[in-house]
């Protein structure tokens, strides 16, 4: 009682109990808040399926900050104590995959749920490359292991719908509340584990609004180029998850806060410093984010193509200033960035194929006469190029009245597109033409090729999602 009093006079504060990380904090739906309706069906039937068969399991990561957050999860992961040759011989389409740490696909219908073995600490006996990054770690071990294991506090908990307790090991929950990002153990060596949790701070950040803990955050700018080190496919994999969060906006601004842009995507701090391609940039990235948040589609080539289009345009203008034709310099800028950025970030063929379809399409809009239009509208990839085109002329470009005369054009019956293409060729060149009537396209502000663009999405083997 005395020393207690003296401590107090003196100002010194007493030191706060070790926690014991091997025993969860346990708490029950009353205190976590979780509505069961939130959850999918196929993940109560995995979880079940295991139980029955006498495994623990769990729905865990970010499935279950998500639903302590209210919001409906995306993706369902599982974790267990059943090994991937087991979680296989319960579920009819079950497939193992993964080569730095085996999972399981377990698939019903096009739904796909991955379920992961409890990982054990055995970091210090995995094979690494020289800059200290996992290469394979097949370790299974306890649940308490497993949640030292996972990235952030935020993702290491574990919920299990048959009684609807949830197990925090590293006080998540508090994090989710104060909404704080914290790493789980030493933030060097966790980023030198897995350098893409680099990016991956940064996307949770954006996404959630929430802040990074001090000694989370710190390492961050030293540690950016052990993200040099990572397959280009993860990190392809990681910047489509970034850019289709439904805030790629403040994912993009956070990167180059935390100094991760360059290598990414080269150029785009010059770009955002200018006032035409920052315009640009912003509208792409907002009608990326409204369509997603409206749960409409969303094409990768699309965007990319958005995000690339003014080192493209750069290019493109040093190819006609060096005495190329227009069309065939812009090939030529294309072949340059593309060429670049498959290197660094894996871009798949048909994404690259898509880029260059909507870039290829932006001369062919300047030609507004004769059966060229018609042409143009034929292209299977002409309303993500429409859309391409009223994105340049928002951003101020291009002259607004060349998206005026499209719009017009794309929804006018035949006697209104022959009347404006008369309208086009009857004007002087250099001369200002009149303007169509102004009216709103279908699907007006998409930014990604109407409704029937398609999602590109690909699978998480993070089990930290």
């Amino acid at each position: 009682m005395i020393k207690k009093f003296i401590r107090k006079m003196l100002g010194v504060k007493e030191k706060q109990p070790v926690r014991d990380l091997t025993e969860p904090i346990i708490l029950g739906p009353a205190e976590h808040g979780i509505d069961p309706k939130l959850l999918s069906s196929n993940a109560i039937r995995v979880t079940q399926t295991l139980q029955e068969a006498g495994f623990k399991a769990f729905v865990v990561g970010g499935a279950v900050r998500d639903l302590l957050l209210s919001v409906k999860p995306k993706d369902f992961d599982i974790a267990t104590d059943a090994t991937p040759e087991q979680v296989k011989r319960l579920f009819r389409r079950a497939f193992i995959i993964g080569k730095r740490f085996q999972i399981v696909h377990v698939m019903f219908g096009s739904d796909l749920l991955e379920v992961t073995t409890f990982r054990g600490a055995g970091e210090s006996n995995a094979p690494k490359d020289e800059h200290g990054r996992v290469l394979r770690d097949n370790n299974f071990g306890p649940q308490h292991e497993d949640a030292m294991r996972r990235d952030f506090t935020i993702n290491a908990m574990y919920y299990d719908p048959a009684t609807q307790v949830v197990l925090d090991y590293h006080g998540g929950i508090a994090d989710i509340r104060d909404k704080t990002l914290r790493i789980i153990g030493q933030p060097e060596a966790r980023y030198r584990e897995d350098p893409v949790r680099l990016l991956r701070v940064v996307r949770f950040a954006a996404r959630l609004g929430f802040t990074i803990e001090p000694h989370t955050r710190e390492p961050i700018p030293v540690m950016a180029p052990l993200i040099n080190n990572v397959p280009a496919a993860r990190v392809f994999d990681e910047m489509l998850k970034l850019l289709m969060s439904g805030h790629a906006l403040a994912c993009l601004q956070q990167l180059r806060k935390e100094g991760l842009h360059h290598g990414l995507l080269p150029l785009l701090d010059v770009v955002l410093e200018q006032p035409i391609g920052m315009k640009f940039v912003t509208l792409a990235l907002e009608s990326t984010d409204n369509r997603i948040k409206a749960g409409k589609g969303v094409s990768p080539g699309f965007l990319f193509a958005s995000l690339l289009w003014h080192q493209v345009v750069e290019k493109w203008t040093a190819y006609r200033a060096a005495g190329e034709s227009p069309i065939p310099a812009l090939h030529l800028a294309a072949d340059d960035v593309l060429d670049s950025q498959t290197e660094k970030l894996a871009l798949q063929r048909k994404i690259g194929s898509d880029m260059r379809d909507i870039w290829s399409m932006q001369p062919r809009f300047e030609r507004r006469n004769g059966k060229a239009p018609y042409k143009l509208l034929e292209h299977p990839r002409f309303r993500a190029g429409y859309d391409f085109l009223l994105l340049r002329c928002e951003s101020g470009e291009i002259e607004m009245e060349i998206g005026e005369w499209w719009t017009a054009f794309y929804e006018g019956d035949a006697i209104e597109r022959e009347t404006l293409l008369t309208t086009a060729v009857a004007a002087p060149a250099g001369a200002k033409r009149k303007r169509p009537p102004r009216r709103a396209p279908r699907n007006r502000g998409t930014g990604e090729g109407g409704d029937s663009a398609t999602t590109s999405t690909t699978g998480s083997t993070s089990g930290d999602e």
